[in-house]
């Protein structure tokens, strides 16, 4: 698990917009972020990931069990699944943009890619080619340059999405990467098997 801290989130944020692409910055229109979901939204569970796209726990979370989850709960209506995004640097916050570009119908399309591809495009020590990577993965989903330039550089989202997650991540206390609420009650990063034992004891109450 990748642990959080505060003070050095806080410094990372509100750096984060800066140099999001070599293109100006732009100032758009204030907007409040929100999360993105799958599944039913009357599942008896329901479940929050805390994740961010550049943790490597994070990432083999997705591979291990969230591609299971998905498969087994999630798209058989039993579980409610919701991401909220961790920013640990620019990198992931970047990476978050380039999924929101993509709207709910791309957005875990573009969440899958991210972190199966997290070790290529989250390589380089070159902030731009960083940006050229996470816009080929948006090419690849069927997003336009244009449209991912112009998410890479609308700087009042990406400061809501900073609050937001900064807020979020006080009010539940949550101190690392992934962290994962079922029904409410925090759990830290688990294979499969426990968790699937915990969405059944909560199925079957």
């Amino acid at each position: 698990m990748m642990k959080l801290n505060r003070r050095a989130m806080i410094a990372l944020a509100a750096a984060a917009t800066a140099a999001m692409t070599p293109a100006l910055a732009q100032e758009a229109a204030p907007a409040e972020p929100g999360d993105f979901s799958l599944g039913s939204p009357d599942a008896k569970v329901k479940i929050v990931e805390y994740a961010s796209y550049t943790c490597p726990h994070c990432a083999a979370f997705h591979a291990t069990v969230f591609k299971d989850l998905k498969k087994d709960y999630i798209d058989t209506g039993k579980v409610h699944f919701t991401l909220r995004e961790v920013y640990f640097d620019r990198y992931g916050l970047w990476a978050a943009l380039v999924a929101r570009c993509g709207g709910d119908m791309r957005y875990f399309g573009i969440h899958d890619m991210l972190f199966d591809q997290q070790k290529e495009w989250a390589a380089s020590e070159d902030p731009a080619q960083v940006v050229e990577n996470l816009k080929t993965i948006g090419r690849a989903a069927g997003l336009e340059d244009a449209a991912m330039d112009a998410c890479l550089n609308d700087t009042a989202t990406a400061e809501a999405m900073i609050k937001r997650f900064q807020t979020n991540m006080e009010a539940d206390g949550v101190k690392g990467t992934p962290t994962i609420f079922v029904n409410g009650t925090m759990h830290s990063n688990m294979p499969y098997d426990e968790l699937k034992a915990i969405i059944e004891e909560e199925l079957a109450k």
